[in-house]
């Protein structure tokens, strides 16, 4: 990153369906002041539209073949993520970062890549991760005692969760859906590995598939405190209900 740069890259992941597109919606509708400050990063997708997706704010959706020449310019970082391909123009979040904050909402993939790209070193970051989970729930459902398979668990938890998003949004599921559906679900976590490197961790039960982002017009249930520790982030304040993972959390103890 060239001298000078004086914005900050907010950074909100988690893997997909955990509730981050309604979080970044209702900042918009209860905090304009705090959501207009951003400049959206907007990044190349080989996927197609979902509903209610528009190209060049959620995504410019291009074909795979063009997604993958990007590979051969040293301006974008090509990074497969679950089945698709996504690049992040580096030179455009440079130009953003100048002319202040820039907002990056997405999957662990890419907000590692925004992480870790060598010539993005150097900018200020607040990286925050959205987990199905809480630390204590995790903790407890890996005792041995528990005899539980947490990756198996976690993969049936998101499974519904996008289950009932994708029949929200389509009705009848076609087989290429199904099998999107257990692509994302059983990438949950491996996703969920990576939390420990973002500086903070909101735990959400309330996913893409819940009423309680918008069904009373104020978020309710976790939504709401979702909403409350993000914004709180924002403004540089850290609250009870927000966590700091550690490298091995996910790890099984040894009998």
């Amino acid at each position: 990153m060239s001298p000078g740069n004086s914005g900050r890259l907010v950074i909100l992941s988690g893997p997909s369906c955990v509730g981050k597109s309604p979080l970044y919606e209702c900042l918009g509708k209860f905090y304009p002041e705090l959501r207009n400050r951003f400049h959206r990063l907007v990044l190349i997708n080989s996927r197609d539209p979902r509903p209610g997706e528009i190209d060049g704010v959620d995504y410019h959706f291009r074909k795979r073949a063009h997604v993958e020449a990007l590979r051969m310019d040293h301006r974008y970082a090509v990074l497969e993520v679950r089945t698709d391909l996504q690049a992040l123009d580096v030179e455009e979040l440079e130009s953003l970062l100048h002319r202040g904050d820039v907002f990056f909402e997405g999957n662990p993939y890419v907000a590692r890549a925004l992480q870790t790209h060598p010539h993005l070193a150097d900018i200020n970051r607040l990286s925050i991760f959205l987990s199905p989970l809480s630390r204590e729930e995790i903790a407890y459902f890996k005792m041995p005692e528990r005899n539980i398979s947490l990756e198996e668990l976690l993969t049936e938890i998101m499974r519904r969760k996008l289950l009932r998003r994708t029949r929200r949004q389509k009705g009848e599921l076609s087989a290429a859906d199904l099998d999107n559906v257990e692509t994302r679900a059983s990438s949950a976590y491996r996703e969920l590995q990576a939390a420990w490197h973002f500086q903070y961790v909101i735990p959400n039960h309330d996913g893409e598939d819940s009423d309680n982002w918008d069904a009373f017009y104020y978020p309710i249930g976790d939504a709401r405190k979702t909403l409350d520790a993000f914004v709180g982030l924002l403004q540089g304040r850290v609250q009870p209900s927000v966590e700091k993972w550690e490298e091995n959390l996910l790890l099984r103890p040894e009998n």
